[in-house]
């Protein structure tokens, strides 16, 4: 037999690492100590999933939740811009040390590991999915509840990774109402059923925008599907979350800590 290369896609062997889809997991190393590990997710890019990493992470923190933000999206990174976090990470004898935002949320991101924050990561796919691998295991995450994993949109590298090597509980899709999004959303669940990864729900982002001065709610971008979608694919609606232009001021000064999210509060109240 030639040596494994751990690629199975074309390998016609019928050996144990094959059939076992947690045989590449990476332990957690001795500087942490976490609960939960859930994927947010979306099938494309624009829909907003940075956006809902964050706040689900300053909902939880807001609930006396332990939590932290682990940056996948390496050739986009936003979360550090979100909570205004641009100091470069440090590290000790062991590990590198997440930065830790003013309420407490604990984050790491490729853009703070950067000399300059705008210089481009033009890295090819396996030196990217080695990064997101080293987040887990050379980080000291300490005690966390939740860890919550910001994924590049889509179906490719960085995702098989992560669903390959990082213990993930659950995953949670982020959607917008248009129509395209619906076969996105499905690709999505399908991957993650393919890899034996629960769905925890869906989130649809940008759903309508409430008017401040009538209160009347208005579908900007075309009437919401997603209960129809959830419903085909047997799972819960999360939350709808509106066009919000004090949240999009909040996160571009990176204040998002500061924004109110009623709707995501029920999940967060799930997660206790």
């Amino acid at each position: 037999m030639s040596e494994c290369n751990h690629d199975c896609s074309n390998c016609s062997q019928n050996c144990a690492d094959a059939n076992d889809p947690k045989s590449f997991l990476k332990p957690m190393n001795a500087g942490s100590k976490i609960k939960k590990v859930i994927g947010i997710v979306s099938g494309k890019g624009g829909v907003g999933k940075s956006t809902v990493a964050c706040l689900l992470a300053s909902e939880c923190a807001k609930a006396g939740l332990k939590a932290g933000v682990l940056d996948a999206d390496i050739t986009g990174p936003s979360v550090p811009k979100a909570f205004g976090v641009s100091q470069r990470a440090m590290q000790d004898e062991e590990f590198l040390l997440p930065n830790i935002t003013d309420g407490g949320i604990k984050i790491m991101s490729v853009n703070l590991l950067l000399e300059d924050e705008n210089s481009p990561v033009v890295w090819r796919g396996p030196v990217i999915s080695g990064v997101v691998q080293q987040f887990w295991t050379d980080v000291r995450w300490g005690e966390l509840d939740y860890l919550f994993v910001d994924m590049p949109p889509g179906t490719g590298d960085v995702a098989l990774t992560v669903f390959q090597s990082l213990p993930v509980d659950g995953i949670v899709i982020v959607s917008t109402p248009q129509e395209l999004v619906k076969m996105i959303v499905n690709k999505a669940i399908n991957m993650a059923r393919l890899m034996n990864i629960p769905v925890l729900g869906i989130i649809e982002n940008m759903s309508f925008y409430k008017c401040p001065e009538c209160g009347a709610c208005h579908d900007i971008f075309g009437k919401s599907k997603i209960e129809e979608t959830a419903a085909e694919a047997g799972l819960p609606v999360l939350a709808k979350l509106p066009v919000d232009p004090k949240l999009c001021a909040l996160e571009d000064s990176g204040r998002i800590e500061d924004a109110e999210c009623p709707e995501l509060r029920d999940f967060i109240d799930a997660l206790k």
